[in-house]
């Protein structure tokens, strides 16, 4: 058995141990809900897959985890992991594999003698997605000071549990302390399309994260029957909401954008009643902060043009938006011509595009064979990700070990 072979087998042992945590039968998909019952699993399988290395846990006071390989005091720490979190019915790979190769990364620098001048953390950072409290990244928002710790804390599921009674107290919030204690991070991804297959390449790094965001726009109009209400006389916000999702779809188009409408509250959500409020998320994205702000405008313009003729009232609200991160040219630039691998820029948010305006940080994203991702069809082959590992024990043996 080859060397590839034989860490490609310790990956797929491993990665058998959460594959089945959250999963939903049929579809394929996981529900892995920030301090949900599964990812609650994933946590304390951290902490057990920790303690077998040695490796002591710490915790943020905002619900992220980290693991460290040498004294947590001592400073000047490299920092790498992701989360374990998912989108609703999302795929396995997005945010697991970066914490899963973290793990055997330290294992293969152990196995070959190495010991680092200074420590390594592996992180578990809470709530990535935003797919239960609606602000994504929200554990590396708050550790960096990004977002408030008294907002954070009022957040609030669909089922009206708030972020603090889910995390069992109010967030700490800002941690300059510790982000202090670090020199670097860097975060091993799923490749969120299909750019490696295309290079026939393993492994890449990243140089940059396009700016994004989430806004909410609520629609109201007048809720009344739908048998006996006149075309003429219904004020629909239905109506509204659908010519803004065209309205989304059309201005990305024209800008080279992206806008995605997934997400839709109806009240009063019956078949045979003429609602009285949609509620609908826009997720937009560009590679240039004047497009994003050009194609949101846009959007606003339209939905509110639209809401005068439906005798309906729109109001759109910011609820994240995250600038355009440019990875540290030096350190992103080193660690490409260390590993020889190809770069990248993607339109997906990470952790990383967080800790990048607080301390130098890189990306490795992992061929994805599909290019499908936030989907049951997101895969990596156990080889690919053993590449992944590999670059990645270089990578932590460049920053820590020398």
């Amino acid at each position: 058995m080859s060397v590839t072979d034989d860490l490609a087998g310790r990956f797929r042992t491993l990665w058998d141990e959460i594959a089945p945590i959250g999963r939903v039968a049929g579809s394929g998909g996981y529900l892995r809900y920030a301090l949900g019952e599964h990812e609650v699993l994933l946590r304390a399988w951290f902490r057990e897959q920790a303690a077998r290395r040695e490796m002591p846990v710490t915790e943020d006071g905002n619900g992220n985890l980290f693991a460290w390989w040498g004294e947590p005091d001592a400073g000047d720490a490299v920092l790498t992991g992701s989360h374990f979190d998912s989108v609703p019915h999302g795929g396995a790979y997005d945010g697991p594999l970066g914490i899963v190769s973290a793990l055997l990364a330290v294992d293969e620098l152990r196995a070959a003698g190495v010991a680092p001048v200074r420590p390594v953390a592996v992180a578990a950072f809470v709530e990535e997605e935003g797919a239960r409290f609606g602000v994504p990244c929200l554990g590396s928002r708050l550790l960096t000071g990004v977002l408030d710790a008294d907002r954070a804390a009022g957040l609030r599921d669909a089922a009206g549990v708030s972020f603090a009674e889910a995390l069992g107290g109010r967030p700490t919030g800002a941690r300059p302390e510790l982000v202090g204690r670090f020199s670097a991070f860097v975060e091993l991804h799923v490749e969120q399309g299909r750019a490696l297959v295309e290079l026939d390449a393993p492994v890449a790094v990243a140089t940059a994260i396009w700016p994004h965001g989430r806004w909410r726009f609520d629609v109201t109009g007048e809720g009344n029957h739908a048998g006996t209400t006149r075309m003429a006389d219904r004020r629909d916000p239905m109506l509204t909401y659908a010519f803004t999702v065209l309205a989304a779809n059309k201005e990305a188009r024209l800008r080279g954008a992206h806008a995605t409408v997934g997400r839709v509250s109806v009240e009063s959500n019956a078949t045979n009643a003429i609602p009285s409020k949609v509620t609908g998320w826009l997720d937009a994205r560009a590679a240039e902060p004047e497009t994003l702000t050009g194609l949101v405008d846009a959007v606003q313009a339209k939905a509110v043009e639209r809401a005068r003729r439906d005798g309906t009232e729109v109001a759109l609200t910011e609820e994240s938006v995250t600038p355009l991160v440019a990875f540290d040219g030096g350190l992103g630039g080193r660690l490409a011509a260390l590993l020889d691998a190809p770069v990248l820029s993607t339109g997906a948010g990470h952790d990383a595009g967080v800790l990048a305006g607080h301390l130098p940080t890189a990306m490795l994203f992992v061929r994805n064979p599909t290019g499908v991702s936030h989907s049951p069809a997101e895969s990596a082959t156990d080889a690919d990700c053993a590449a992944g590992v590999t670059a990645l024990a270089r990578v932590l043996a460049e920053l820590a070990c020398h």
